[in-house]
C-alpha cells in the first residue's frame, strides 16, 4: 500500500543512493505526457516501448503497473466495434482515441459484443462475423497506438446490442421453453452460450497486432456483464451463483487480467446497514448485493455506476451532487473494510436533457467525482479511478443519448479533465512503492493536487 500523505515542499524519490527532488513545476516541464505550453497532453511523446506496456494488476487496494500506482482517469465509448466495422466511420475511432489521450485520459470501457442485431459480432450462439470481429481487432489495436487500455464488456443486461433478452430468444429457438430474460443467469444451456462467447474473445488472435487477447496488456479489465440485475430473485442469490461461476471461468482461460463484474453499486440484504445509501427502495429489489458480489472468487476490483439523474430525479439539483459524494465515499469505505480491493465509479454523468441541466452544472458534477476520488488517492484508499459516460468526437451527435461530450465542443469541461489527468499522472509517475514525502509543510505540489479550483 503507498500512502500520499503529508506532501512536502519536494517530491522525494530513491534510486539506489541517488536521492531524487522534484517539484511539481519540475514534473510539469519534464513529463513526457505533459506540457504546460498546450496545458494538453501530447501523444506524440508518449514512448513506444512494448517492454514498458504491462498488464495492470490489482494490489491490495490499488492498481500498478510496472511496479507504480495506477490510477484512472477514463471514459466509456460503447459503439466503437460497430463504428470500426464500417469504413465511411472507422475514423471516429481513431480520432476519439486522439482526443482522449490529448486530455490524458488512460483508459477507455467498451463493448465487446453485439449479440444477433445489425452488424452483430455474435449472429447465433458461437457464430461470429469475422468483419465485426476484425473491427474489434481494429479498436484494440488503435487504442495500443494511443496509449490507451481498454474494459471490454462481455454481454449486456439491456436489450441494446442484444443482451440477455437475445440469449433467451436463441434458447427457446434451440427448443428451450424460456418465460424470463432472467433465465440467462440460471439456465445451464445459456450459461454454456456466454461461456463460448468469452472463449471465443478471450482466445481471438488480434488480426493487426497478433496478439491474442488475453495475452494483450491493452486491455486493462473484462467485465463480466454491463449492469447486471436479476429482478425475479431479489434475494440475490441468483446473480451470485451466476458471479461466482463466471468469473472463476474468466480465470480458468485467462489468469493475466483482471476481471469486474459491471456492477451498478446497489446494497442488498447482506448489507441491511448500507441500503440507507441506495438512491431509492427499488435499488434493493434489482437482484445485486454490491458487497456479497465481490466477495467473489475471481473478482478484482469493484465497479460503481453514478446516475442521480436517472435514479432520485431527472431535475437536477444540489442534492444529486450531495448523493454522488456520499455514494462515493460509502462504497470507497465499502472497498477499503469488507473487500481489501480498488473500486472504480465506472460510468458516471449527467444528460442535458434533463430538465434545470446547463453545462456548468455538468463541470460541477465531474469536479465532485474527481474531488472525492483525490481525497481517497491521498490517503492512499480504495478509490481508484472513473469512467465519464461519455466522450464522443465530433460528428457523432446522432448517436448522443444526451451524456456526449465532445471535446472540442466543451472547452471548460475538457480543460477539467485534462487538469485531473495532470493530477493523476504526478501521483501515477512520481510516487514508487518506496517512496517517501517530504517536510509537512503546504507547497505548490499539495495546492496544486487538492486546491479547490477543480
Amino acid at each position: 500500500m503507498v500512502f500520499f500523505e503529508d506532501l512536502g515542499t519536494n517530491v522525494h524519490g530513491f534510486q539506489g543512493e541517488e536521492k531524487i527532488e522534484t517539484t511539481v513545476e519540475d514534473f510539469l516541464d519534464h513529463s513526457p505526457h505533459f506540457t504546460t505550453t498546450q496545458g494538453m497532453y501530447d501523444v506524440e511523446e508518449v514512448g513506444d516501448d512494448d517492454d514498458d506496456w504491462q498488464m495492470v494488476q490489482a494490489k491490495g487496494n490499488q492498481f500498478v503497473v510496472n511496479g507504480q500506482p495506477f490510477y484512472v482517469n477514463g471514459f466509456n465509448t460503447y459503439w466503437l466495434m460497430v463504428f470500426a466495422a464500417d469504413q465511411s466511420t472507422r475514423g471516429k475511432v481513431s480520432e476519439l482515441f486522439q482526443q482522449a489521450s490529448s486530455v490524458g485520459l488512460t483508459v477507455c470501457r467498451t463493448w465487446a459484443f453485439n449479440d444477433g442485431q445489425w452488424r452483430a459480432l455474435q449472429k447465433s450462439p458461437s457464430v461470429y462475423d469475422e468483419e465485426v470481429f476484425k473491427a474489434l481487432d481494429f479498436v484494440v489495436s488503435e487504442a495500443k497506438k494511443y496509449k490507451i487500455r481498454l474494459i471490454l464488456s462481455l454481454v449486456n443486461n439491456w436489450d441494446a446490442y442484444g443482451g440477455k433478452a437475445q440469449y433467451v430468444k436463441w434458447g427457446n429457438a434451440s427448443g428451450l421453453n424460456l418465460t424470463s430474460d432472467d433465465e440467462f443467469f440460471s439456465h445451464p444451456t445459456l450459461r454454456s452460450y456466454y461461456k463460448s462467447h468469452v472463449k471465443a474473445v478471450l482466445n481471438r488472435v488480434n488480426t493487426f497486432t497478433n496478439i491474442t487477447y488475453k495475452n494483450d496488456p491493452t486491455i486493462f479489465a473484462w467485465e463480466l456483464m454491463n449492469e447486471p440485475r436479476c429482478t425475479s430473485d431479489p434475494s440475490g442469490d441468483t446473480l451470485q451463483s451466476w458471479i461466482a461461476e463466471m468469473a472463476a471461468y474468466v480465470k480458468s482461460l485467462d489468469a493475466k487480467h483482471m476481471v469486474e463484474i459491471g456492477l451498478e453499486g446497489f446494497y442488498g440484504p447482506s448489507a441491511p446497514a448500507r441500503t440507507q445509501f441506495n438512491p431509492n427502495s427499488y435499488a434493493t429489489q434489482v437482484g445485486t448485493d454490491f458487497i456479497r458480489n465481490h466477495q467473489a472468487l475471481g473478482v478484482d476490483f469493484a465497479s460503481v455506476h453514478i446516475y442521480a439523474d436517472s435514479w432520485i430525479s431527472p431535475t437536477i439539483s444540489d442534492a444529486h451532487l450531495e448523493f454522488t459524494k456520499s455514494w462515493m465515499e460509502a462504497h470507497i469505505e465499502d472497498a477499503e473494510k469488507y473487500l481489501g480491493m480498488p473500486v472504480i465509479f465506472s460510468e458516471f454523468g449527467v444528460s442535458r436533457k434533463d430538465p434545470g441541466y446547463n453545462s456548468s452544472y455538468r463541470d460541477t458534477l465531474i469536479s465532485t467525482v474527481y474531488k472525492t476520488l483525490l481525497n481517497s488517492t491521498k490517503k492512499g484508499g480504495s478509490g481508484a479511478g472513473s469512467l465519464l459516460w461519455q466522450l464522443f468526437p465530433d460528428g457523432t451527435d446522432y448517436m448522443d443519448d444526451g451524456y456526449a461530450i465532445v471535446l472540442a465542443k466543451s472547452p471548460s469541461t475538457s480543460n477539467l479533465i485534462s487538469l485531473h489527468s495532470t493530477r493523476v499522472a504526478i501521483f501515477n509517475s512520481r510516487c514508487s512503492w518506496k517512496c517517501r514525502w517530504g517536510c509537512r509543510k503546504k507547497n505548490s505540489l499539495e495546492t496544486f493536487l487538492y486546491h479547490d479550483d477543480l
